[in-house]
Order: C-alpha cells, then structure tokens, then sequence
C-alpha cells in the first residue's frame, strides 16, 4: 500500500495524455495501469513493498493532483446519496462551444478544476457551523495582484472534508483529505494526506481553527499558510 503520489500536469505539459497520466485517473484507472506495468516488466506482486511501489508510480509518471482526488471522492459520495454522478449536474464554466461542451462531457475529471467546483454555479458558500463530510474548502489565488502567492507559484487548491467531529450536536473538529506536493517532499514524498481543523464555538471562519498536519499546526503547517493566502472558503455543491 502506498499514498498515491502527486502529480502536476501544469509542469509536464501532457494535458492531452490519458486521464491517468495527467493526474486525472480514476482509483481503478491507476490500478489497472500500474498492473499492466508489473505484467510488462516481470514484477511479481508479492515482493513490492510500500516503497517500491510508490517508487513504481512515480517512475511511470502516474499520479494524481488536487481536483483530480476531489473529483472521485465527490463522485462517489454524489452517486452513493443517490443524487447521480458530477458530470451529470457540473456547469462546466470553461467550456467553449459546441466541441468544448462535448470534450468536457467525455471527460469530466479532465476538466473539473478547483475553480470549477468553487463557481457559484456549482458549489455553495455555508457556514462553518453547518460543516459535514462531503463539504470542500476551497483555495483561489483569483487576484492578480497577489505578488506574494505568484512569486512562490501557488495554485488553487482543494481539501475534501472526510469526518466531523461533533460535542453537543456542535462540529468540534474537522479532518481533511487531500493531494499535494510540498517543496520538502522530494520525488517520493507527495501524494494524498490527511489533515484535522479544531474549531469552537466562537469560531466563524475556517481560518479561525487550528489547521494540524504531520504534526505540524497553524504557523509551522504550510497548508494553513497557503490558505491564509488564498480566498478560502467553506464550501458544499448545489445538488447535495
């Protein structure tokens, strides 16, 4: 078992390559791949280890990015409450004409991008209070003359909350998933991980919490610091 590692296609240049290429791969797109590399090359399953099996990912160029996990957890979590699939309610805010409406439908994952899922037309603001699993925080660097997020290169970026903690019906902490690449993180350390925000009754902004992740909270976690950054927002899609 190994976090799948993160992979930015705004680097690579592949944005026309295989869902799976481009950070976009479904769980069994990736499965399916990284078997029929293991075929390929003669690796018998039985002697991959967690590393090398992150190593592997990473060596074939397979991985996936921030909107591409969102995407397939919100998938899943619309289909299982009964409410269909994302590309069946998703305004896809930057398709153009005939044949960029038809691309998007055949390839939704593809072009589901963080400002996509935080467009009005498809997604909420709540409040910090009404908080659950299936909501998403949302982080736009959408002003351009944010020198301080474009000198360091920061991008949109989304976490998905998983679990609610709650004391007297009252959300106490929230934990977060994930994909992402920290600078610190070398070739083989990014990937999807999982992160907590303790807020309290006096709390009503998200970045009012104390935003922990491994083992690091507020000033020392570089997540809270890019959202401190950003235009971050609580934020839940129209049809759940």
């Amino acid at each position: 078992e190994c976090s799948v590692p993160y992979f930015n296609n705004k680097t690579t240049g592949a944005r026309a390559s295989l869902p799976v290429y481009v950070g976009k791969g479904s769980p069994r797109e990736i499965f399916e791949e990284i078997q029929s590399f293991m075929l390929n090359d003669g690796i018998k399953a039985d002697l991959l280890t967690d590393q090398s099996l992150k190593k592997l990912l990473v060596e074939k160029g397979i991985g996936i990015d921030c909107s591409g996990f969102s995407y397939y957890v919100l998938n899943a979590e619309s289909e299982e409450t009964g409410k269909g699939s994302l590309s069946k309610h998703i305004s896809f805010i930057r398709a153009r004409g005939i044949l960029g409406t038809i691309a998007c439908k055949l390839h939704p994952e593809k072009n589901t991008d963080v400002a996509t899922l935080a467009h009005d037309k498809n997604s909420r603001i709540i409040p910090l209070g009404e908080v659950r699993p299936g909501d998403m925080i949302t982080m736009r660097y959408a002003d351009k003359n944010n020198l301080e997020a474009k000198q360091k290169g920061e991008r949109n970026h989304i976490l998905i909350i998983h679990q609610v903690e709650y004391q007297n019906f009252i959300p106490v902490k929230i934990h977060y998933s994930h994909a992402i690449a920290y600078p610190e993180d070398g070739i083989y350390g990014t990937g999807v991980r999982q992160g907590t925000i303790e807020i309290s009754q006096t709390t009503t902004s998200i970045l009012g919490g104390i935003w922990t992740e491994d083992g690091k909270s507020d000033a020392d976690n570089r997540i809270f610091t890019y959202a401190s950054r950003a235009q971050t927002e609580l934020r839940r899609l129209k049809w759940m």
